[in-house]
């Protein structure tokens, strides 16, 4: 409807002058071929209109703003003589007058303003300029007699011009000799051992680029080989051509010059030559929020440390010592600096530290100073949130967290939190009509690798950030779900080498999960109750009339008193010990299977879950900041559980269920192993414009104690952040119909692909395409729609494909997606692609950032 209105209402010319040209188009030619480089393309001042999908949106949505909403207001109150007098004894004058700065009289306006594109007049002193940029930018590429000239175009263009902008490269400048002049010994000798890595080599084109990459390589080398005070500034080339040669013969000398130091005052400018520095002295001041008050502060030497604190805090020497990287009589390094500052924010306990270095009276040596001011003591946080759902007439979520900074004097870091949700109940799914969950965690992190008896400084440097995290915590529910109740530990390490890995062990994560109110399952699970009622009211089954109440349907355990009369587990019975023969009509052999089916979901959702793991996932990536829009991430997680008790059991031997099972306090403990492959790449198609692609493999295998995997560690297809045309746990398992209210399986593939443009101002668009589903493997399962069999199964892989928006808050980003069932696999193969594709049948799906 608005496109259409835009449409309607303005044409790309409206606020265009008859003598003026609205530019419509910009072609590049270089050497007379069309070129598409959006560096080079960046280099012109005046680039047409932004369109989507061809439509000039932006431009169109600015020539519906008034130009003078000011004066065309007060225009429009006296146009008739008593209109202002009128209004004014209606509202009052001060009402009146902000009645001018209304939305709908002058913001609205502005507000187009600012999410439109002013029309770009075509300008030939900016083409001028442009051809100047463009002869500047091939000059740095070496092409240094480069001509250029522009064409305007307005020929069968009403007021619209397309410029054409031609550059004849020439011949270009090429390398011919290398030499240097560096007036330090300390540089030259430094320099000589790094040669060889030179980006500047003889018989290469001249490129700027070049040069200055090479400039910043020789400063990082020179800063972190003892050059402390090392600037780029002191590195220049001189560009020499051999005038004794032909004209023709575009080849020079690249002479290299690393001057002295430069030091300039206020009224002078002296130079000294650049020298090699050792650290000397380290003086590190804990507490620099008393550090004025000198008197007061106490100091404790540790190795090469001198360590200031004073009364209101204290740490451990050891603590700081593993911290910093610098060592007496080393050579001085930037990287040392930027590991100790990198160590020292991590610990969490200081605000951003101070590193000085001063010259000392021994010439070739530097004293530093470290100054850290702590953080306070103690944080606490706090959250509050309201929300609605079908389920939920109304919830109120809050929360709150402690935590406590170095409690034991080593960076150790204590959090404590406590959330809690309560509401009421728009379903009468349960005899009252409220609900409650409220859980707690108490966290502790310490900035190293914590293991009994093994020192591991040596195979993980503190430089990688070394954390251990040991956690318990707890939750409980009250009329959500079957009422669980979970018991988490956790005792984990992590460390980053650099900014694009990161490693993570869990050597101990325990899981607990009790299921309080077992018998309300089939009053939780709708959808399941709903195909077990159907199959017991057919024609010719005829169940015992007893088990179905008043209105015809199947009693279930948590409406009646005694669960021996319940209908749905004798029903369940009956027809698995044959006591309802499969007959036609009546029950069928795919009855039986449904039946067989929900029963063993009945007792895997329902059954208690003890799952003792051991977990690592591995992180890489190649990003450079948030704006780089070329790259790729990749995770891999590999897990096992259960393999620690069952080697226990081996010693002590443990109590067994009637499925042979091994029992730890009454629980069957879960056995896996399960492997995880998570891939994003994105390319930078330039003008905003990014391609997103995400490839994922998920497989967890029972073995031992275990035939399946518990529902907490299962896969599901569906939602917001996966294939977006169904529902969270609506796809799948395989060719089925989401038969259950919650599906899920132990194999998943996902496959996305997303195409993100500008739209206007912050509103961002999107149009992608999700493949995937997921599968039952290796464990108790037998429908051969859920299982995955081999090549054959992947004919059931969903593809849904869509479109979206977003609006770009820059710290956050808010997204909805309509998603289209384009190949349904839950279809016969006939009626698979693209018969649920229409509004009627599309899903809105609402997130928070970007699904990867």
């Amino acid at each position: 409807m608005l496109l259409a209105t835009i449409t309607l209402s303005c044409n790309s010319l409206k606020k265009i002058e008859e003598d003026e040209y609205l530019v419509v188009k910009n072609t590049i030619l270089v050497d007379s071929l069309k070129i598409s480089d959006e560096d080079v393309e960046s280099l012109i001042y005046q680039k047409p209109n932004a369109a989507l999908l061809g439509y000039p949106l932006r431009l169109n949505l600015y020539n519906l703003a008034k130009e003078n909403p000011d004066s065309l207001y007060q225009n429009w109150l006296l146009k008739k003589p008593n209109r202002k007098k009128r209004l004014a004894n209606l509202l009052s004058e001060k009402q009146l007058d902000r009645l001018g700065e209304s939305f709908l009289v002058k913001g609205l306006s502005v507000w187009l303003k600012d999410i439109g594109e002013a029309p770009v007049v075509l300008d030939t002193s900016r083409s001028r300029r442009s051809l100047e940029r463009l002869s500047a930018y091939y000059d740095s590429k070496g092409y240094f007699n480069n001509e250029t000239s522009y064409t305007v175009d307005t020929t069968g263009r009403k007021r619209r011009a397309a410029v054409t902008y031609e550059i004849n490269l020439g011949k270009p400048f090429t390398i011919d000799s290398l030499s240097n002049e560096i007036s330090s010994k300390a540089i030259d000798s430094i320099y000589f051992l790094n040669a060889q890595e030179s980006l500047i080599k003889k018989g290469q084109r001249f490129d700027l680029d070049n040069f200055n990459s090479e400039r910043e390589r020789l400063t990082g080398i020179f800063r972190n080989n003892g050059i402390r005070n090392f600037q780029e500034s002191s590195i220049s080339y001189d560009i020499l051509r051999d005038t004794t040669k032909a004209a023709d013969d575009q080849k020079m000398n690249i002479n290299l010059n690393i001057g002295d130091l430069k030091k300039r005052g206020e009224d002078q400018v002296t130079t000294s030559e650049y020298k090699v520095e050792k650290i000397n002295t380290i003086d590190i001041y804990t507490d620099y929020l008393s550090s004025s008050n000198n008197g007061t502060l106490e100091s404790i030497p540790y190795h090469d440390l001198v360590i200031y604190y004073s009364d209101q805090f204290k740490i451990k020497p050891k603590t700081l010592a593993d911290a910093i990287f610098f060592k007496k009589d080393s050579i001085y390094r930037d990287i040392d600096k930027i590991r100790t500052s990198r160590q020292l924010n991590s610990l969490n306990i200081f605000k951003y530290p101070n590193i000085i270095f001063e010259e000392d009276s021994v010439q070739g040596k530097v004293n530093t100073k470290i100054y850290l001011a702590p953080k306070p003591k103690y944080s606490l946080g706090t959250n509050f949130e309201i929300s609605r759902s079908n389920i939920r007439r109304v919830g109120i979520g809050v929360g709150a967290s402690l935590l406590i900074r170095n409690i034991f004097k080593g960076a150790e870091n204590l959090s404590l939190s406590v959330d809690g949700a309560f509401g009421l109940l728009s379903q009468k799914t349960f005899n009252e009509d409220y609900f409650s969950e409220i859980g707690g965690e108490i966290t502790l992190d310490f900035p190293r690798i914590w293991f009994p008896f093994i020192t591991t400084s040596k195979i993980i440097p503190n430089y990688t950030l070394p954390k251990t995290r040991i956690a318990i915590g707890t939750s409980f529910q009250q009329n959500i779900g079957l009422d669980k109740q979970t018991l988490n530990a956790v005792l984990g390490y992590n460390w980053t080498p650099n900014d694009f890995k990161k490693h993570a062990i869990e050597l101990l994560n325990i899981q607990f999960v009790r299921n309080v109110n077992k018998e309300r399952f089939f009053n939780v699970y709708r959808t399941t109750y709903n195909q077990l009622n159907d199959i017991a009211n057919k024609d010719g089954v005829n169940p015992n009339p007893n088990y179905f109440d008043e209105d015809g349907n199947l009693t279930t355990p948590a409406e009646v008193t005694d669960n021996a009369t319940a209908g749905t587990s004798n029903f369940i019975d009956d027809v698995l010990k044959g006591d309802i023969p499969i007959t036609n009509p009546g029950l069928t052999q795919d009855n039986y299977d449904d039946v067989k089916s929900i029963n063993e979901r009945e007792r895997r959702l329902t059954e208690n879950n003890l799952i003792f793991t051991t977990n690592y996932t591995f992180n890489k990536n190649n990003r450079n900041g948030i704006t780089d829009n070329s790259f790729y991430q990749f995770r891999f997680k590999l897990e096992s559980a259960g393999n620690l008790l069952s080697g226990i059991s081996n010693l002590i031997p443990f109590n067994e269920n009637d499925d042979s099972q091994l029992l730890v306090f009454g629980v069957p403990f879960s056995q896996y192993v399960k492997t995880e492959f998570d891939f994003v790449k994105y390319w930078d198609l330039s003008h905003s414009n990014v391609l997103a692609a995400h490839t994922f493999f998920g497989i967890a295998i029972p073995y031992g104690n275990s035939n399946n995997i518990p529902f907490v560690r299962s896969y599901f297809a569906g939602g917001s952040n996966d294939n977006r045309a169904w529902f969270p746990y609506s796809l799948g398992p395989g060719s089925t119909a989401a038969i259950n209210d919650f599906n899920e399986a132990n194999l998943k593939l996902s496959l996305n692909l997303e195409y993100r443009f500008p739209v206007a101002g912050n509103i961002k668009g999107a149009i992608f395409a999700d493949a995937g589903n997921i599968w039952n493997v290796f464990d108790d399962v037998e429908n051969k729609e859920a299982t995955f069999n081999g090549i054959e199964s992947l004919k059931d892989i969903a593809l849904g494909t869509g479109f979206g928006l977003r609006y770009d808050f820059t710290y956050f980003l808010f997204r909805l997606d309509l998603g289209f069932k384009t190949y349904n696999p839950a279809e016969i193969q006939a009626k698979r692609w693209f018969r649920d594709y229409n509004f009627a049948n599309s899903v809105l799906q609402i997130g928070i950032n970007y699904p990867f």
